[in-house]
């Protein structure tokens, strides 16, 4: 008797999931976003595509409200981010690892004290392994540039060198930010639903520039993600 592989494992498994009826849900913030995930997917019925809103606060509730009215075995926040130079450049993909609350916690004379340190919980959410190495490898064997790295999720879109250097350090090894991905991962958290992150690079995190700014190949990118991606949501 052959044995089973692990892909054959894993392609069994969403078959079975995608067989009980259970969706996957997209999160965006904004409808040009949606829009770029909607003609990647090209129609594909087992997805639900919303535009949530700016922020954390509007991406927890927009994404707790579509959990309340479907059955959803896989949560996705997507959109366009910022990449830390040296991690991820301009047009290239991040799939979080770990999602980051950046800014959540208090200042003192000392630095800044994380979530964590002030006792008060976890700013940090882990991606789902098995989801995100899928994601990963159909990305990478669609040929596009991507990596894995935390995903950071601010209030306030980062725009100067002092600042991209204090997050860089209080988050080693972050390689993109955006604004609503902590968000999306606490409602989904809170109902036992695996939760991934996607971000398409759109501008460098540093001092704002906005005419260095590329949205519409941040946008094109996240539209080929999504298409690459269509198969293995299944």
């Amino acid at each position: 008797m052959k044995q089973a592989s692990h892909t054959d494992s894993m392609n069994d498994r969403a078959s079975e999931l995608h067989s009980s009826g259970q969706r996957v849900l997209i999160v965006t913030a904004v409808p040009a976003e949606r829009d770029a995930v909607m003609r990647g997917l090209q129609g594909a019925d087992y997805v639900d595509v919303i535009a949530a809103g700016v922020g954390s606060a509007a991406a927890a509730a927009g994404t707790a409200t579509a959990l309340a009215g479907g059955d959803y075995r896989l949560v996705i926040s997507a959109g366009i981010g910022g990449g830390f130079v040296g991690k991820a450049a301009i047009g290239s993909l991040v799939v979080a690892d770990v999602m980051v609350a950046a800014d959540l916690g208090a200042e003192t004379q000392e630095g800044f004290l994380s979530l964590n340190e002030l006792g008060f919980g976890s700013a940090r959410i882990a991606a789902s392994p098995d989801w995100s190495s899928r994601l990963l490898d159909a990305l990478h064997s669609s040929g596009l540039p991507v990596m894995n790295g935390p995903v950071l999720t601010v209030s306030t879109a980062t725009g100067t060198a002092e600042t991209t250097a204090a997050l860089a350090a209080r988050v080693p090894g972050a390689a993109a930010e955006g604004m609503e991905g902590h968000g999306v991962a606490v409602a989904a958290q809170g109902r036992g639903i695996p939760i991934a992150e996607i971000r398409a690079i759109s501008n460098e995190v540093g001092p704002r520039d906005r005419a260095a700014w590329r949205i519409g190949e941040a946008l094109a990118a996240l539209e080929a993600a999504s298409q690459a991606l269509r198969e293995v949501l299944k």
